[in-house]
């Protein structure tokens, strides 16, 4: 038997042998060489984000083609489940590597600020056929997301009576043209549509345009605490942790199920997005649930969700095995049984 370009089986066999053996290598020496000029992935990784910003500035400033960034200017062409003028419930932040911290609803989806409305004092002017392509957030309902100053949220009287909501003084709406959780179709629409970062300014994307706040610190860096030393820190200034239970090779975390909800994971990050900390080994981990995490020297990161502000380190030492991140990626303070090297 010949294999299909004309070479022995045996051949075939030892090629394969060759070629997974490549692979391996590859793998391994990621954790602890240099590589790369992005953010690294796991064999399964995918890169984040799938925002796709409109680029059209002509109409009035509420959005494309027709002005208001719909086809029919009525927003009748949105999905089902998609832009809705429906409560935004337990508000989130989602990490963007185009956009930096955006706020979304409980179910995922932007939230964005109007240029033409103003934050002091709170005032709408999107009504009418603007407020079809761009349905405004209802104030009822809506709770700050995760460390997020709740003090932030705020309400509007619309003309019409009714509430909407305001993160520091801005009102929120949700584009039409947004139909799954992640969109941010809607960003930089007109010139004057902006996804909200948490505290309600603009979110920052790479190379900003005229208008939009300079990108986002590193979205891991270091800070000197007086008690540990030098640590990790996410973009929010919040302290990283690492677990000693997890393992490096093979890449694995011992923290799953009701453990997340403690201990949330580090989302991935761009190397390039990165200050004053190890990049070897700065690959995205696949979890076995789903989330895709990211990792200094293959060891998994997280936070604390018993941090409430930056400078917060309540989770050092917590059960003898989370520790604050060393640049290095190392635990710091850890035992030396509980140390993994």
């Amino acid at each position: 038997m010949r294999h299909l370009s004309g070479g022995p089986l045996r051949a075939s066999r030892g090629a394969s042998l060759v070629v997974a053996g490549a692979a391996l290598l590859a793998l391994t020496t990621a954790c602890g060489q240099d590589g790369g000029d992005g953010n690294e992935q796991s064999p399964k990784g995918q890169s984040v984000g799938n925002e796709a910003p409109v680029k059209d500035g002509k109409g009035d400033g509420y959005g494309s083609g027709d002005g208001y960034g719909a086809d029919s200017g009525d927003g009748a062409d949105r999905a089902d489940g998609g832009a809705q003028a429906k409560s935004a419930g337990q508000l989130a932040v989602r990490e963007s590597e185009k956009l930096g911290e955006v706020v979304t609803d409980s179910a995922g989806f932007t939230l964005y600020r109007f240029d033409k409305d103003t934050a002091q004092p709170p005032k709408s002017n999107c009504a009418d056929a603007c407020a079809a392509a761009w349905p405004v957030v209802p104030a009822e309902g809506a709770k700050a997301a995760p460390g997020v100053d709740a003090s932030l949220l705020g309400e509007v009287t619309r003309p019409d009576g009714t509430k909407q909501l305001t993160i520091d003084g801005w009102p929120m709406y949700r584009f039409a043209k947004d139909t799954k959780a992640g969109d941010a179709k809607g960003q930089g629409v007109g010139g004057t549509w902006f996804a909200a970062a948490p505290d309600g300014k603009k979110a920052r994307p790479a190379g900003a345009a005229p208008g939009v706040r300079p990108a986002d610190p590193a979205g891991l860096s270091t800070r000197k605490d007086p008690r540990l030393g030098e640590i990790v820190v996410d973009r929010r200034g919040m302290t990283v942790y690492r677990f000693t239970k997890d393992s490096a090779w093979p890449m694995k975390s011992a923290c799953t199920g009701a453990c997340l909800k403690k201990w949330p994971v580090v989302k991935p990050v761009a190397k390039s997005a990165t200050k004053g900390i190890l990049t070897k080994g700065f690959v995205t981990f696949d979890r076995p649930d789903g989330l895709k995490q990211q990792t200094i020297d293959c060891w998994p990161l997280y936070t604390f969700a018993g941090d409430e502000k930056p400078g917060d380190t309540n989770g050092q030492g917590v059960g003898g095995t989370w520790f604050a991140a060393a640049p290095n990626g190392k635990p710091v303070g850890a035992p030396k049984q509980n140390a993994p090297k």
